[in-house]
This record gives structure tokens, C-alpha cells and sequence, in this order.
């Protein structure tokens, strides 16, 4: 199994990557939060163990993206912050274990264990908001009972909306999760690609699910 280690301390990277070496384990490093949000985004690893304090991006905005983005690979925080606030946030952002520092490289190896033991959470095939249904396998969304005919990305921002629906989103947090971090795109393309999204999913039919929110940005809701 291939494991990636996210540490900006040295020391400690190279002690866990001989330690989970010996251990039978394929391991790479990352020592900043950019390139270990570029590496786990590639999707090929089994399991990441994740710091928090991070340079570039801390491990809290990265499970957040990585999740967001529907990478589900399984997550070990393993870090200094160890306050009951700090533990909560991670473990509701998506995170399997929390492990603080200082820490036996025996407990580190036991909890890798026992997460790669656990299925694998099956996420529901269709997400549904009203009579909008947003079928992920046959990447395909249906209202009313009539297909939408929409690009990959207009899906694409369909399903973030859907996803947190009842959520008011930023310009910046939408176009930061469709085109992604280093888009050099700015919000007035969110808007473009919002009011075609709407032509589409929202002007044909009686009842609006997308709305404006002034000096926000959008929420998708059902009305009823």
C-alpha cells in the first residue's frame, strides 16, 4: 500500500517514512500544504497521514479542498494542535483518526492499520435537492423528470451547489472549488457560468432553486 506523509519538519518526515518503510509500506513525503493538496489530489495513495501547521496551506484547508473535490482517501491527522476544538473541526471535515504530537510511533502504526482495515465509505450514487436528481456514476442531472444538458463544468458547479445546498457560497470559494486553486480565472466568470447554469436548470421550470445572496454570492435551496 502507497502512503503519503505531509510534514514541513525534516526529522519528523524522515522518521515516518523509515518507520512506515520498515513497516511494509510505500511512502512519499510533501514538507508544504501546496504540494501535498497536489499530491493527494492525484488520488493514488491509500492513506495520508496529515499535519496541520503547515507552510503554504495548512491540513485543514487541504482535507476541506480534497474532500470537496470527492477524494476520499483515508486521512490521519498527526500534529501538535491538540485542543478538543482543533480535534472536532478535523474529524467533521472528514478526517479518520487525530493523532497528537508528541506520539509513540507504535500508536501512529496501529491507528494506519486499523483505518486501511475499514471498508471504504460508499458515497450515495444520487444526490437529490427537490425535484432535481444528480446522478454521480452516470454524471448526469434530471429535473422533473427531463435530462439538463450541461458541460463537465457546469455538472461540476451544479454538483458543489447540490452538495451544500442550503449553504451560501462566495464567488471566490466557487470558483476556487470548480476551477481550482490556482485558476487564474476571476469571480465575474463565476457569475458568467452561474446564469448560463440557470438557463438550464432553473429558467424552464416554475419553481427557482439557485439564488442570488447580495454580497455573497449563491445558494442552491428547495423553496418548500
Amino acid at each position: 500500500m502507497k502512503l503519503l506523509v505531509v510534514e514541513d519538519e525534516p526529522k519528523t518526515a524522515g522518521f515516518l517514512k523509515r518507520g512506515l518503510t520498515e513497516a511494509g509500506y510505500m511512502v512519499e513525503t510533501a514538507a508544504d500544504g501546496i504540494e501535498g493538496l497536489r499530491l493527494i489530489q492525484s488520488g493514488k495513495y491509500d492513506l495520508i497521514v496529515l499535519d496541520i501547521m503547515l507552510p503554504g496551506l495548512d491540513g485543514l484547508k487541504i482535507l476541506s479542498w480534497a474532500r470537496e473535490s470527492r477524494v476520499q482517501t483515508p486521512v490521519i491527522f498527526l500534529t501538535a494542535r491538540d485542543s478538543t476544538a482543533d480535534r472536532v473541526a478535523g474529524l467533521e471535515l472528514g478526517a479518520d483518526d487525530y493523532l497528537v504530537k508528541p506520539f509513540a510511533f507504535s500508536e501512529l502504526l496501529a491507528r494506519v492499520r486499523t483505518v486501511l482495515r475499514r471498508p471504504p465509505v460508499r458515497e450515495a450514487a444520487v444526490l437529490c435537492v427537490g425535484d432535481l436528481e444528480l446522478d454521480l456514476v452516470a454524471h448526469k442531472a434530471i429535473r422533473g423528470g427531463l435530462r439538463l444538458d450541461l458541460t463537465a463544468r457546469e455538472f461540476a458547479l451544479l454538483e458543489l451547489l447540490v452538495r451544500r445546498a442550503g449553504e451560501a457560497l462566495t464567488r471566490a470559494l466557487i470558483a476556487e472549488s470548480v476551477w481550482g486553486m490556482n485558476s487564474t480565472s476571476d469571480t465575474n466568470v463565476v457569475d458568467v457560468s452561474m446564469r448560463r447554469l440557470r438557463l438550464k436548470m432553473d429558467d424552464p421550470f416554475p419553481r427557482k432553486l439557485i439564488r442570488t445572496v447580495r454580497g455573497v454570492g449563491y445558494v442552491l435551496e428547495n423553496p418548500e
